[in-house]
């Protein structure tokens, strides 16, 4: 039996401001299947998504001034490296089977009962 081909772009053309979390979700879902990532696991994925935390790093180094080697590009795309990080969020709910609407608030539910000082 042949595996439905998954239209990425079709699939991305649907997402826009309005869209949910579970939409976003559901388009990673999609998305690691198409790009034949289905098989990596939780640990793979997390791997990944420290990656992409030093990356946001680096970029705030930039917009904060801190040294960098000038014979490098130093083109800033915090944004782009943030949505990186989300994206591999993203992931690792999906690989993990995590809805992470509800867990959201199901932990902002228990922050909200903190006292922060």
């Amino acid at each position: 039996m042949e595996e439905e081909k998954i239209d990425l772009k079709e699939e991305f053309s649907k997402l826009n401001e309005n869209s949910t979390l579970r939409e976003f979700q559901e388009y990673t879902r999609k998305m690691i299947k198409a790009r034949g990532f289905n098989d990596e696991t939780p640990k793979d994925v997390m791997l990944l998504l420290k990656e992409e935390i030093g990356e946001v790093a680096k970029e705030v180094r930039k917009i904060t001034n801190i040294k960098l080697d000038v014979n490098k590009n130093n083109e800033r795309k915090l944004d782009k490296e943030i949505a990186d990080v989300f994206n591999m969020l993203m992931s690792l709910c999906v690989t993990t089977n995590i809805d992470l609407f509800e867990a959201f608030k199901t932990k902002e539910e228990i922050n909200l009962k903190r006292e922060w000082k």
